[in-house]
């Protein structure tokens, strides 16, 4: 689709708002809608038939079978439910289709609002060149590199030498860490190129890639901008998104302990501009990467609202999703940059359903039983409930665990004890490792980068040994570990290993349920 087909957005009151999604943002939009007195209604895939997103809504309607392709990234389907159901607004939640320019242009040609930015702002966002040259234009700093598609290796090898290594290659429609690779030397050049556009084609239709200065230890910081229709824009602070394992995003906290004052004001202040050079509306989040505490490049814009956007909701005391509705709906924001302020400290944790003690591997099944962990800051953002069986055909997230305190450290502790009060039976989860992270003095300390997961990979083991009581199935993994001898470094002989009594383990059990 070329860009001059793109409509614009139209803004006006709706009712009925139909949410292109499902699981925990399902939900989430869901009350947003509620809050507001607006009518929400689900989509679902024959998967999700007993998600809590279904119940929730006024009404649902079946778009497919479980995979992807066939339900929440069909067009067609989705414009359908919307019609059936009597829609007059779409919200895309994130992922699926929620940056893609065509849905978006689809939904506001079947005469709905669209509850996100215009379908040209997706698309000069999404391509990583043509958001680098938008952005550059209005005087926002880029990583040194060849921020255009590279036409041939000896244009590669050129910029190689210009910029020095070592680089790393992008897919410009990229993401999620697809398509990239970092190079060394020249010897590395041919096969990385061809490699990147290989995978880049694969994953994204679109073989372009481009290349800038890889660095080694950075910090990874977004702000959050707000955009209404009638010109006005502001940022909501940062969030530091730096604890990541291959690209994704696993803790995320608000603000970040790495910034001054100063250079707070200088970043949001290029969000803002960032934002404007496409002619931004409604919320979105611009990334940078950090080389140090004051050296910063831009280096997306994510066109959507973010998993990790309660993190910025609760030192801010703006509920996102009702301004998104409210932007689309043609309202002005309702405070300027000077009425904003940053109060206290807020963690999110992403609670997946995978095994820590045995790569990460997914583990979808049946929750025999859950119960969040709730006091005084503890907020959980989940479509689970005792009995739900988690799919298999989506993303292994099942719920966020945010956590907010009057500083960091109150934070850091509040997540600790949330942590230790979040009982799931039935599936492995994420909740050890974060655990093991929230426990070490460098993360405590608020020195980490980007690489903080691969550089300490015997993270939980080393927490694990230094537990005095393991319960029976932790004692079991480690005793498994320690029999099979899979590595001197995966399981500590130090550890206390030891059968709880069961009239211990029953009272350990129940405190924490409670």
């Amino acid at each position: 689709m070329i860009q001059d087909q793109f409509l614009p957005l139209t803004h006006k009151p709706f009712k009925k708002v139909l949410i292109a999604n499902r699981g925990e943002i399902g939900v989430r939009v869901i009350r947003a809608c509620r809050d507001l007195g607006l009518s929400p209604l689900a989509v679902y895939s024959t998967a999700d038939l007993h998600s809590r997103h279904v119940a929730l809504a006024d009404a649902a309607y079946c778009i497919g079978n479980g995979p992807s392709q066939e339900s929440y990234l069909n067009i067609s389907n989705i414009l359908l439910a919307a019609r059936e159901l009597g829609a007059d607004a779409v919200h895309p939640g994130f992922g699926f289709l929620s940056e893609n320019a065509e849905f978006a242009n689809e939904v506001l040609k079947a005469g709905l609002i669209w509850i996100g930015p215009s379908p040209a702002s997706i698309h000069a966002m999404g391509d990583k060149t043509i958001a680098k040259h938008k952005v550059t234009e209005a005087g926002v700093p880029c990583s040194p590199g060849k921020n255009e598609p590279l036409k041939n290796l000896k244009e590669l090898q050129d910029t190689a030498h210009k910029v020095g290594y070592p680089l790393i290659l992008k897919a410009a429609a990229g993401g999620g860490g697809r398509g990239m690779r970092v190079v060394r030397a020249d010897v590395e050049l041919a096969n990385a190129l061809e490699a990147c556009q290989r995978e880049a084609l694969s994953y994204f239709g679109n073989a372009d890639v481009f290349c800038e200065r890889y660095i080694e230890h950075p910090r990874h910081i977004e702000f959050q901008i707000l955009a209404d229709s009638q010109g006005n824009t502001v940022h909501l602070f940062e969030r530091d998104c730096t604890i990541q394992r291959r690209h994704q995003k696993l803790i995320e906290e608000a603000p970040s302990s790495y910034i001054s004052e100063e250079t707070r004001a200088q970043m949001g202040a290029i969000a803002v501009r960032a934002a404007k050079s496409v002619g931004y509306v409604n919320a979105g989040t611009v990334e940078f990467i950090l080389e140090s505490p004051t050296k910063f490049y831009f280096m997306e814009m994510n066109t959507r609202i973010q998993v990790e956007h309660p993190v910025t909701e609760l030192i801010t005391g703006i509920d996102l999703l009702q301004m998104q509705l409210k932007v689309a709906m043609g309202e002005k924001l309702s405070f300027t940059q000077k009425d904003l302020a940053i109060r206290g400290w807020a963690f999110e944790a992403r609670i997946n359903s995978e095994d820590p003690y045995n790569g990460f591997r997914p583990d979808p099944g049946k929750i025999e039983e859950v119960e969040f962990p709730n006091g005084p800051g503890v907020r959980v953002d989940s479509h689970i409930y005792s009995g739900y069986k988690i799919p298999e055909f989506y993303d292994s997230m099942i719920a966020k665990l945010i956590v907010y305190g009057s500083n960091r450290n109150d934070a850091l502790n509040k997540m600790a004890r949330a942590l230790s009060e979040f009982y799931i039976t039935g599936i492995k989860t994420t909740i050890p490792f974060h655990q093991a992270v929230f426990d070490f003095p460098a993360f405590r300390e608020g020195n980490y980068t980007t690489r903080f997961i691969e550089e300490n990979e015997h993270i939980l083991d080393e927490f694990e040994g230094k537990k005095d009581n393991l319960s029976e199935e932790e004692a079991l993994i480690v005793a498994m570990k320690l029999i099979q001898n899979i590595s001197q470094n995966e399981a500590k002989n130090t550890a206390q290993i030891h059968k709880p009594e069961p009239w211990a383990l029953a009272n350990r059990m129940e405190n924490t349920r409670r």
